[in-house]
């Protein structure tokens, strides 16, 4: 598989880097020579980023890395995934994992915070006595449910069966704060997988590999649409969601997490307060 070179596009104080499936938005803030720098750092992490992984694919899209990858973003999916009990590839942290990657390729003396969004996938680096602020949707009504202010370095990510991959669950979305982007990957992605009515006539399904022949869900039934629900139905879903962000919470992999679904939201976790 080939792809058309890297680009680097610069848009005032953001950085733009695409390359095939990966659109990458980066900011950096803090001495100038030293956000430069940092850019062009980035750049040469991301230059060969996809191609590398894209040799390691076969052993990605399995549940156990039982044979070795050699790319940098592949060793931080598998340690992503590394000691979850339930099914999982390391494919649930892609996202994450090349967001993380090229933030630590980004990080150097003379910055105060660097980000980097991987279409809504965010590693965060932030220095002594910075913050950010995110704005938080439950990704059907209009505008945002509230805001966030992060205050250290860590990852956020967003999952539901509306996003970009295929999702065993109903979540309209669930977005996660955790250690790094990758862990925030794989966690968003389970979370929203246990929002879920298995049994719901109202609940659409097909076989990923029917959607997709090389999907690593292989003939695994996932969410392709979900009529309107009874508020109770989507209070049962949410509460099965919230039970397993509770027990990633308890275990120290998430710091917060904010379900959705149908008009009806939660918060698990202290660290995600709503502004």
């Amino acid at each position: 598989m080939t792809y058309e070179r890297p680009q680097a596009n610069r848009s005032g104080r953001r950085l733009h880097l695409s390359h095939g499936p990966i659109n990458l938005i980066l900011e950096a803030a803090g001495e100038a020579h030293a956000v430069e720098a940092a850019y062009q750092r980035a750049i040469a992490a991301f230059d060969e980023l996809l191609e590398a992984l894209v040799v390691d694919l076969p052993v990605l899209r399995k549940p156990l890395c039982g044979a070795p990858v050699s790319s940098p973003v592949a060793l931080r999916m598998c340690a992503a995934v590394r000691g979850i009990p339930v099914f999982v590839t390391p494919m649930a942290a892609v996202a994450g994992s090349v967001a993380d990657y090229v933030l630590a390729a980004m990080r150097g003396e003379g910055l105060r915070r660097v980000v980097v969004n991987n279409g809504g996938d965010i590693a965060l680096w932030l220095g002594e006595g910075e913050g950010y602020r995110l704005g938080i949707s439950d990704h059907v009504r209009p505008g945002f449910v509230g805001m966030i202010t992060l205050d250290a370095a860590c990852g956020v990510a967003t999952s539901g069966w509306r996003g970009r991959s295929y999702s065993l669950g109903i979540a309209d979305a669930v977005t996660v704060l955790a250690r790094s982007a990758a862990e925030a990957d794989v966690l968003a992605t389970l979370i929203a997988n246990s929002v879920d009515l298995p049994d719901s006539p109202l609940v659409q399904r097909e076989a990923a590999c029917a959607l997709s022949p090389d999907s690593d869900l292989g003939a695994r039934l996932v969410t392709v649409g979900v009529s309107a629900l009874p508020d109770a139905n989507v209070t049962k879903a949410l509460d099965s969601g919230v039970a397993c962000a509770q027990g990633y919470i308890a275990q120290g992999r998430a710091s917060g997490v904010f379900l959705c679904l149908q008009g009806q939201t939660r918060v698990a976790g202290e660290a995600f307060a709503l502004e």
